[in-house]
Order: C-alpha cells, then sequence, then structure tokens
C-alpha cells in the first residue's frame, strides 16, 4: 500500500473533451496507475492517478483545464472474491471513512488482483491501519484463534 497524488478535473460533458484532454496528456508522455470518469449531467468527473503528477498538472496548466489534487491511498487487491470487500470492512472498523474508490486492473488481468484507489477522510490513519499487508492484517476477535494457529 502506498499513497499517491491524484487529479480530479471536471469537463463539459460533450462529445471530444475527455478525448481532447486525454490526447494532451498523451502528448505529454504521461500514463496512469489508475482512471476513472463520472458522469454527472452536463458535466463529468475525471479523476487519475498520473505516473507523473508533475507533468500532469504541467500538461494541464498549458491547455488550461482546471484541476482538484487528493492524496490517496494504492491498495493492492488480491484476485480473489470478497478482498476489496474485507479492506472495507477493515477501513469502517477503526471509524474511516471511504469517500470514493474505483479501481485498475494490473497487467495480469482480473485474476491477478488489480489497485484500488480510495480517498478517505483520515489518511495517516487509514495508512496505520491497513498497514503493508492491506486487507491481510487483520485484527484478532475476541475468543477465537487466529487463522494460522493450529
Amino acid at each position: 500500500m502506498q499513497t499517491a497524488k491524484q487529479l480530479s478535473v471536471s469537463l463539459v460533458n460533450k462529445p471530444g473533451r475527455l478525448a481532447d484532454m486525454l490526447g494532451a496528456l498523451n502528448k505529454g508522455k504521461v500514463g496512469f496507475r489508475a482512471l476513472a470518469v463520472m458522469d454527472s449531467g452536463d458535466r463529468g468527473t475525471v479523476r487519475f492517478v498520473p505516473d507523473d503528477y508533475e507533468k500532469a498538472t504541467e500538461v494541464l496548466d498549458q491547455i488550461n483545464v482546471k484541476y482538484d489534487p487528493a492524496d490517496v491511498l494504492l491498495v493492492e487487491v488480491p484476485g480473489q472474491a470478497g478482498a476489496f470487500r474485507k479492506i472495507c470492512e477493515r477501513l469502517a472498523s477503526d471509524h474511516l471513512n471511504i469517500d470514493y474508490a474505483y479501481s485498475s486492473f494490473s497487467e495480469k488481468g482480473a485474476k491477478g488482483g488489480g489497485l484500488a484507489v480510495i480517498r478517505v477522510n483520515d489518511l495517516s490513519k487509514a495508512q496505520r491501519v491497513l498497514g503493508e499487508n492491506g486487507a491481510a492484517r487483520r485484527k484478532p476477535q475476541p475468543g477465537r484463534r487466529p487463522t494460522h494457529a493450529r
């Protein structure tokens, strides 16, 4: 798990607006670790984690596109049923709210897992809660033996 800078952009919801922005980023050699596009009527919101934050902001400034930066968590999600649910449960058990989340598949495809981008109300606390092993680290429950004990 790590943190990253995400950029949120609001675009007029018309043909070509997204393609123009993505074309400019491509021309500037900016790649994406994750990207989500959401419709909200006459405007759309594009959220993305660029592979080079500085280059991405330079390109957006050059084409006069306003953006909002945010710190987000990047969490590896194993390719098994319920893996993302477990991450959500860990955060909820420590009273952390997920403002929004989206994902990107790894190069291995859906079976290999993916990368979840999560915006939470307390980034540093979420980092402590998830720790290095993401959802794999669990709090022991009273009256139950740890799963690794024999």
